[in-house]
């Protein structure tokens, strides 16, 4: 004789876990209070800020890319591991190790390479700038706009806000300008030759007749900044 309400009988029971998070919106599931480790990558002339959601406690893991979720495991028991996704065709991996003190290491992967090193690389094959502009007219100011230009050095792709250009270089005396307008502001990408095969090519952003200060790509990929869009 069974006591149970015949409801309660294990075919009856739901297979769905109850601790799934499909039925909340992705914008609410995203919580940076949950973020354990970050990392930033320019990946094929994009900015990507990729975030992870380690649950110790509730056994999810979660990785998030510029605000997007990517990969999520619920019931997740074993601790340490990792976990394979992709940005761009990019094969990321990030790994889970035990520390001292019952504490976790967080280690990125961009194509087999330590985040360290894909960054040190990066630096030779990329060029990078950023500017904030913004016009005063009759003692007010409009809405700044933040702008991240990204030059390929191989294939000398540009990309503005991760956004291919499709703009023609122009043969001037000691180099090459390529030249476009954005939103009223006047931007020259100029490359000129630095007269030994150490340096090579030379680079310089003008924003309105004024240079811009080159910005190092290892600082930006250690430390996301807001230019990093998540939607």
């Amino acid at each position: 004789m069974s006591f149970l309400s015949p409801t309660l009988r294990m075919e009856n029971l739901s297979t769905v876990p109850i601790m799934s998070l499909d039925h909340v919106p992705e914008a609410e599931r995203y919580n940076k209070e949950n973020i354990v480790a970050q990392w930033c990558a320019p990946i094929n002339g994009k900015m990507y800020r990729i975030e992870l959601e380690h649950g110790t406690t509730s056994g999810r893991r979660m990785i998030w890319v510029n605000g997007r979720e990517v990969l999520r495991r619920d019931w997740m028991f074993k601790l340490v591991g990792e976990d394979t996704f992709e940005i761009d065709q990019a094969r990321c991996i990030i790994r889970v190790d035990p520390a001292p003190g019952f504490k976790y290491e967080y280690s990125l992967y961009i194509d087999g390479k330590p985040h360290a090193q894909y960054a040190e690389e990066l630096t030779r094959l990329y060029r990078l700038w950023l500017c904030t502009c913004g016009t005063e007219q009759a003692g007010t100011t409009d809405a700044s706009q933040e702008y991240r230009i990204m030059l390929k050095l191989d294939t000398l792709s540009l990309y503005v806000n991760d956004e291919l250009r499709e703009e023609m270089a122009v043969f001037v005396h000691g180099g090459t300008d390529t030249s476009f307008v954005l939103q009223d502001t006047q931007f020259v990408l100029q490359a000129r030759s630095s007269g030994n095969k150490h340096d090579g090519i030379v680079h310089t952003l003008l924003v309105n007749g004024v240079p811009v200060p080159e910005a190092k790509i290892q600082q930006i990929m250690q430390e996301p900044v807001s230019i990093l869009q998540t939607n």
